[in-house]
């Protein structure tokens, strides 16, 4: 029987071409004149997301947009490399320049990014043709409404991450959306500063009020989830962490490769860790596995 879902997942975010400095001694003060030990240009963005995708095999839609200037064609190369599904992408007879600087620490990094304005893109007549089994929205919306209704129409899924931390589950509009996705995931300071809470499991506890399922990923420590059955923490893998840019992409990745694959939720975190840790090891996420290279580390995780 043909599957009606011409994705598994469908993900709608920029490119950035991340040029990325290792080995300072400390974040850069106004005034001062610092000089890192490596620099990496890598793709980046929603790159990261959809390139851990791929590679984990899952059919992976990426909405993007494009221009004629080098950081876009750069970025592009890198897509025909990996292999990506270029069917969404949008291109356009001007630069659409998205770049970003990263001062990136072993367990921390800080950006400074630009990016030319375009048009916005509506995911719903997207969602519609290709029924996706998921829909990944990378940050924390709450004009999403309609596309979530329209999504849970033909049988879609939604993941939200958050990137959020000026805002609160007190705000009407917050509460909707977190009450209309099927997944959230922040990170530790995302999801404290959202609730107003003092740690991890109150946090948990409150998110979880709203969206059946939520993560909280943790970096080096692991991840946390909690659903309507039980609260689960898994610890992270031990790696040598180069540079943490799109380790949260990754684990995102991980995460729904496993989910998607009908994995208890345990082992969903511990792949989730296993994408996002390996791929701190090397500069932009390049080193991200593949499905078997993920199931090696799962079959020795603890």
């Amino acid at each position: 029987m043909r599957d009606e879902h011409q994705y598994d997942v469908m993900l709608k975010g920029p490119y950035f071409c991340d040029m990325i400095f290792t080995g300072l001694p400390r974040m850069p003060e106004l005034g001062e004149d610092l000089y890192s030990q490596q620099l990496e240009v890598v793709p980046g963005g929603t790159f990261y997301t959809a390139t851990a995708m791929k590679r984990l095999g899952l059919r992976t839609g990426w909405v993007c947009q494009f221009g004629n200037d080098m950081f876009s064609q750069f970025v592009l190369q890198a897509v025909q490399r990996e292999g990506l599904d270029e069917a969404l992408f949008q291109f356009y007879d001007h630069p659409v320049r998205s770049v970003a600087a990263a001062f990136s620490f072993p367990h921390e990094r800080g950006f400074v990014s630009y990016m030319d304005p375009l048009p916005e893109v509506s995911l719903m007549p997207l969602i519609q043709q290709y029924k996706p089994r998921c829909l990944f929205l990378p940050s924390l919306r709450t004009d999403i409404l309609e596309m979530i209704e329209v999504a849970h129409g033909v049988g879609t899924m939604v993941y939200m991450d958050c990137q959020a931390h000026h805002t609160s589950i007190e705000v009407p509009e917050v509460e909707a959306a977190l009450r209309a996705v099927d997944i959230f995931a922040p990170n530790t300071s995302e999801a404290l500063a959202l609730t107003g809470c003092d740690s991890v499991e109150e946090a948990l506890e409150e998110l979880n009020a709203l969206t059946p399922l939520v993560i909280i990923k943790r970096g080096a420590q692991g991840a946390a989830a909690r659903d309507r059955h039980a609260t689960y923490q898994v610890p992270g893998i031990s790696v040598t962490s180069i540079d943490t840019t799109g380790a949260g992409d990754c684990f995102n990745a991980g995460f729904l490769y496993g989910y998607l694959r009908g994995r208890p939720v345990e082992k969903c975190l511990q792949l989730g860790n296993i994408c996002g840790g390996l791929s701190t090891t090397a500069p932009g996420g390049s080193a991200v596995p593949t499905a078997d290279e993920a199931q090696a580390w799962l079959n020795r995780y603890s």
